[in-house]
């Protein structure tokens, strides 16, 4: 009787040796000679459980009838081994019986992770490849903690730890758990650079997205090392030096290396700068009949002389690649043809276009969409089947469905093309990523108006799949309650045109700055269109009620008269040109606005309101903007007087330095003695106002990621004809001149929310005038 022990079993579970190799030497002769010779009439399996007899026996490669062969042998014994379903096995022989006697890998009963704060149980239950009632083995659950520990140095904890420990459960079952030590994060203690000669350390460190570790950057994650996010770092690095005219450039080698302690990186990059070289000769080759390349020259931005700039020339191509997708060659090819002149230190340039015929839509195909409806995304496009193709409408095209909101921001949406049935049909195909369009938003914040603000809104951007926009939002502080129903239809009637309605009611103590409340209750209709691409004009119609309460004690008659309840009926238009590059924050071009506003229509008072805004941003250094708003306000009576609510206030952030409603008219109540009872007065707004504010916006220093800028800023402005006349026994103020401050501010982009603080001291005004040197504003949304 012969057999194979555990042991050999065993160093083949762990792939220490072959089968044959064990058998030789652990059994050595005796093996050989037990399993040698004779003819195998029975196999019997022993030690099952779970698993059928018959299927052990299907995956040996003896047979009954066989003959006894070692090598046959060993061979089988490996495949059960490479099953997986077995902890052990060994090999008997009993005469003319081979005996099979396994031992079952055990069932997992279940997975359990501890330790684990940083990442999700979710996350880690969908990496991990094991699963309760899967059979339990050594290999998947090494494999399972590698994928475990790639989750944690995804979020840059490198030093983390996991230990798989199984507790035995009977009828063979054990929970497997994962006890995780998830460490500190692996932070960036140093960024080296070697044979750069051209620019500095502190200049390539700047470029990169990776940062070393410092105390201030306790709120970003750029500073813990992230393999990918180096890799970007070496591209852009690249992308540096190629703009620079160093057309040779390499990252010749990249190092990180993780200190002892396993608690930071030293990362060092090895660069090849190369020569610097300047642009040659450019030319443009065109394989296309009928084109004059020349009439394209307009499209390189690179120039003969200067600095070579791998930029340049990809602008060139997108801009080569609209000009003739315009002229209907959808599917050119341009490859820029490069020749290094090192002797002269020139780079010859070639723009080679090759031959390509006009193009056709033949079809616009929408893929991916699965609550937008085809109509809102087909409307976006500036093409329609049978057109001729333009890139440039593609490309416009896809900015517009992007700009619906609708879809992922990364990748949501792609426009592609393809040719068609025939060379010159083009199939267009939109592909969108559409993600959740609902919005709960709770906002907290304090600015010196209103002091603490809570707001909240519900809203949906996407309506029943079909853009239209649905929104309850309330504002409550100390001072203000607010609430404003709104419906908005972006294509009313299938046409561009923005139509909505809003329901509102508004409440607002003012008795600490204009010394009464006021509530307005009412609706607005409004529609806005597209005039062009910049300009657009929207036009309103509101219906309020106002009612004016509670005036102040001691306040003048003046506003003592306009207590009651008024309905304005009024239509309004605002046409804005907008010639920006960002809204939110700008750093070029301009924008102007007007803004007319007629009541009448019916109601009880009756105006002509005009307003007129212009800004314009210049850009230069590095982050330093410079900014100059104008404005300018002039409103008519039309044979009745103008109530109090429907005039023009300056001051607070409208003119730093100066009180909300702090210049303009004011109105002072006296004592049967001729005394002034409130050294405040009333601010009783005005008719005609203009505000002209400059304002530069610079970095302080700190790193960018931090967003905090410093702002040095100068206002002035005028406010004036209140419309009262003053009778014996009222001392009332008013003066048209201008009012001048200067300030310096101080902004934080902070992750709570942007926080602005500033002061401003008025440098010219009036005595009557209420100053206002600190103002602070702080809000978010979560």
């Amino acid at each position: 009787m012969g057999s194979v022990s555990r042991f050999a079993a065993l160093c083949l579970l762990l792939g220490s040796t072959t089968a044959t190799s064990v058998i030789a030497l652990s059994t050595g002769a005796m093996a050989q000679e037990a399993f040698d010779g004779g003819t195998i009439r029975d196999i019997r399996v022993e030690g099952t459980q779970r698993i059928e007899g018959a299927t052990v026996r299907s995956y040996l490669v003896v047979a009954p009838g066989d003959p006894f062969n070692p090598d046959r042998i060993d061979q089988s014994l490996k495949s059960l081994f490479a099953t997986g379903l077995f902890a052990d096995v060994s090999l008997r022989r009993e005469g003319g019986t081979l005996v099979v006697n396994v031992v079952e890998n055990p069932i997992i009963n279940r997975i359990s992770f501890e330790g684990n704060k940083r990442v999700k149980l979710e996350d880690l239950g969908a990496e991990v490849q094991l699963r309760p009632r899967v059979v339990y083995t050594r290999s998947r659950v090494q494999a399972d903690v590698q994928r475990i520990l790639e989750i944690y140095r995804r979020s840059g904890r490198f030093a983390a730890r996991v230990e798989p420990k199984i507790i035995q459960l009977e009828q063979n079952r054990v929970d497997l758990v994962f006890e995780i030590d998830e460490g500190a994060l692996t932070g960036v203690q140093q960024i080296n650079f070697i044979n750069n000669n051209v620019f500095d350390d502190g200049e390539l460190r700047e470029i990169m997205l990776t940062k070393e570790s410092r105390w201030w950057r306790f709120l970003s994650s750029n500073d813990t090392y992230d393999p990918d996010r180096l890799r970007y770092d070496q591209e852009q690095i690249r992308r540096f030096y190629l703009r620079n005219g160093y057309a040779d450039f390499k990252v010749l080698s990249s190092l990180a290396e993780l200190t002892p302690d396993r608690e930071n990186f030293f990362i060092t990059m090895t660069l090849d700068e190369g020569k610097r070289y300047r642009f040659g000769n450019i030319e443009i080759k065109s394989d296309i009949p009928d084109l004059n390349p020349e009439t394209l020259r307009t499209a390189i931005d690179a120039r003969a002389g200067e600095w070579y700039n791998a930029d340049l020339i990809e602008s060139s191509i997108t801009k080569l690649t609209n000009r003739l997708g315009d002229l209907q060659y959808a599917f050119i090819n341009i490859d820029p043809l490069l020749q290094r002149n090192p002797e002269t230190q020139t780079v010859d340039l070639v723009f080679e276009i090759n031959e390509s015929p006009r193009v056709f839509v033949e079809r616009i195909d929408i893929v991916g969409n699965t609550q937008t409806l085809d109509k809102v995304i087909r409307r976006e496009m500036l093409l329609a089947e049978g057109d001729a193709f333009s890139l440039s409408k593609v490309k416009r095209s896809e900015q517009r469905i992007k700009d619906l909101g609708f879809f992922a921001q990364d990748g949501g949406v792609e426009v592609k093309t393809a040719e068609g049935s025939s060379r010159d049909q083009s199939v267009v195909t939109v592909t969108v990523q559409e993600e959740s369009t609902g919005e709960i938003q709770l906002g907290a914040g304090y600015s010196t108006n209103d002091g603490a603000l809570l707001d909240f809104s519900i809203r949906q951007r996407n309506f029943r799949g079909k853009g239209q926009d649905v929104r309850l939002s309330t504002l409550l502080s100390s001072r203000t309650f607010e609430v404003d129903l709104s419906f908005t239809e972006p294509y009313f009637l299938e046409r561009d045109l923005a139509a909505g309605i809003d329901v509102f009611r508004i409440v607002r103590d003012n008795r600490d700055t204009i010394s009464y409340d006021l509530k307005s209750t009412g609706v607005s209709l409004r529609a806005g269109y597209p005039l062009s691409d910049r300009l657009r004009q929207r036009l309103t119609y509101t219906l309020a009620e106002n009612t004016i309460e509670n005036v102040r004690f001691g306040s003048s008659r003046f506003l003592i008269d306009q207590e009651g309840t008024t309905v304005t009926s009024a239509i309004g238009s605002d046409l804005l040109y907008d010639a920006r590059d960002s809204r939110l924050n700008p750093t070029d071009g301009y924008y102007i606005l007007l803004a007319n506003e007629f009541a009448g229509i019916g109601g009880s008072v009756r105006y002509l309101r005009n307003r007129i805004t212009a800004a314009t941003y210049w850009g230069f250094f590095d982050d330093w903007v410079l900014s100059l708003t104008s404005e300018a306000g002039l409103l008519l009576g039309l044979g009745k007087p103008i109530r109090i609510n429907d005039r023009f206030f300056l001051g607070g952030d409208t003119l730093r330095g100066f009180e909300p409603g702090g210049i303009g008219p004011r109105a002072f109540q006296l004592d049967s003695n001729g005394n002034v009872i409130d050294e405040e007065g009333d601010a009783l707004g005005g008719k005609i106002f203009s505000r002209l504010s400059l304002e530069l916006t610079l970095p302080i220093g700190l790193p960018d990621e931090l967003g905090v800028k410093a702002h040095a800023f100068t206002d002035a402005g005028t406010l004036t004809k209140s419309g009262e006349e003053a009778e014996a026994g009222d001392l009332f103020r008013d003066s048209s001149s201008i009012r001048w401050s200067a300030g310096v501010g101080l902004s934080w982009r902070s992750p709570f929310g942007p926080i602005r603080l500033d002061l401003a001291y008025p440098i010219k005004k009036e005595e009557y005038d209420q100053d206002e040197v600190f103002r602070f504003s702080f809000g978010t949304r979560f």
